[in-house]
């Protein structure tokens, strides 16, 4: 299976890029795996809802562009579904078993995803209902993949 992980902004600390890069390499042995970031958008103090709206659209246009035909689409959003790692394992083995090659997951920024952006999604999925950096949230959704894919493999993992 492709996995795809569709970003919002560049990760700018090195102890963030150094666990991204350990887990992508942890999940070479699992799957194809490949990452996408498109710029953001400066969102100054105090905007208007018009402005973050607008900003929103923006970088959904530009991450619209990465998603494809194909692609079943996972956003990360705070109202999307709530899985612990047994349920991401299972929801992405069913993927697989039933024909999906390719999973999007898509990050939004500092603002979230554009309604765009959320009506293409197969599903939306929540962390939690707290708000996370979106850099950060990089890194827990590639552990959460990489666990599941010991989980589906029947493979050892810390709990």
């Amino acid at each position: 299976m492709e996995i795809r992980i569709l970003t919002v902004g560049k990760i700018k600390e090195k102890y963030l890029s150094d666990g991204i890069a350990e887990y992508a390499k942890r999940l070479g042995r699992y799957c194809k795996l490949s990452f996408f970031q498109v710029p953001d958008e400066k969102t100054p103090d105090k905007a208007s809802d018009a402005l973050n709206i607008q900003i929103k659209d923006t970088e959904g246009d530009r991450l619209m562009k990465y998603i494809r035909d194909q692609d079943y689409v996972i956003a990360l959003a705070i109202d999307g579904k709530m899985l612990d790692s047994v349920e991401l394992s299972e929801k992405i083995e069913k993927l697989g078993v039933s024909g999906i090659s390719s999973v999007a997951f898509v990050i939004g920024g500092s603002l979230g995803l554009s309604e765009k952006v959320l009506q293409r999604a197969d599903y939306k999925l929540s962390f939690s209902k707290m708000t996370f950096p979106h850099q950060l949230m990089q890194m827990i959704l590639l552990e959460q993949i990489y666990r599941s894919y010991r989980i589906m493999n029947h493979e050892p993992y810390h709990k």
